[in-house]
């Protein structure tokens, strides 16, 4: 039995920047590019290499190109941490294991470092080979949560639950993660939205305007817990245009999105220190007629265009300054499972 999983990109389309801040946001997810596993039984466990694991190189330039674009450390670990989260939720929760071993491996072609949560994708289609091949059912709450664990706790990467959950819950979501419901149940509360119902969305990136979000993190983390004055004020502003939106969208006024969108970059420009290659993006965009936010902590922009002519503008605009643009392919989200 060959397993195949995959799980895809996010934007967060209007928000908070993260869950850790008791805030909302909205984000999708869209299968223009993938993060693929494959799992098969076999005699022994073994965790195969991908082209970001490797350890051979044609030249020492080429060995820090590697490590510039992708780490010094591989999917592999992504892969290790998750396994170890699943088997340790299993054995938490009394749940046996059959004894066959499995051979997995891993691909994807989600642009790297952009803000488009690429590592957190090979995780998701990590848990889902896994619960496929143990026959084991985990509500979508959960996942996220074991998801981000695997990151936080087994690898010290810093992240929030919001990447999680739209890649575990698929399509668009509003997520609350209110402090009163965070306690409470040990998670937001999710919403599913008709994606159907945005105008045209696009979506922006180039590898080389990536941006560590561990410095933002870092930094306004501290700042908030300071309980710094703008910090704190742009953290409700950010959930009050959040609900702003998702009203919005509703009530079918798609007039009102585009500006959103512009007022949540426009309060981030105010807390946060933005490159001038990022700038570059967002200024391009709305020179453009199209409004502009980031889809994560840098590297990637989404927003709204009116129609084709105003998409040919941007897209020829963009590659002006070496961005790519593409329109977005929504997942459809799987109901069934809660």
């Amino acid at each position: 039995m060959i397993i195949k999983t995959k799980a895809y990109p996010r934007a967060g389309l209007i928000g908070n920047p993260s869950d850790g801040y008791f805030g909302k946001t909205i984000s999708f997810s869209f299968s223009n590019y993938a993060a693929e596993v494959v799992l098969y039984e076999s005699p022994e466990l073994e965790i195969m290499p991908c082209q970001k694991d490797q350890s051979v190189f044609g030249s020492i330039h080429a060995l820090v190109n590697d490590v510039e674009l992708h780490g010094y450390y591989g999917g592999i670990r992504l892969l290790k941490a998750t396994i170890k989260k699943f088997f340790d939720y299993c054995r938490e929760n009394q749940i046996v294991l059959h004894s066959s071993n499995f051979t997995i491996r891993y691909k994807s072609n989600i642009p790297h470092g952009v803000g488009l949560a690429g590592s957190s994708a090979i995780i998701t289609a990590c848990m889902r080979a896994l619960m496929a091949f143990y026959g084991v059912t985990i509500p979508k709450p959960v996942q996220a949560g074991l998801i981000l664990s695997a990151e936080k706790e087994e690898l010290h990467i810093a992240a929030g639950l919001q990447d999680r959950v739209i890649q575990v819950y698929e399509g668009m979501v509003h997520m609350d993660f209110a402090e009163d419901i965070m306690a409470t149940r040990g998670c937001g509360n999710y919403e599913y939205l008709d994606y159907k119902l945005l105008p045209p969305v696009y979506i922006a990136y180039q590898e080389d305007l990536s941006e560590v979000s561990d410095v933002f993190h870092n930094n306004i983390r501290d700042r908030f817990n300071r309980k710094e004055k703008l910090v704190v004020d742009a953290m409700k502003y950010w959930a009050e245009i959040t609900d702003k939106f998702k009203d919005a969208l509703i009530a079918g006024q798609v007039n009102k999105l585009g500006p959103l969108l512009d007022a949540n970059f426009d309060m981030r420009k105010k807390v946060y220190q933005i490159s001038k290659a990022n700038l570059e993006m967002i200024d391009t965009a709305r020179s453009c007629g199209c409004s502009a936010k980031f889809t994560g902590s840098g590297g990637a922009i989404v927003g709204t265009y009116n129609d084709a002519k105003d998409f040919d503008k941007l897209k020829k605009s963009m590659k002006k300054i070496g961005v790519n643009v593409i329109k977005p392919r929504f997942v459809a989200p799987d109901r069934k499972e809660k």
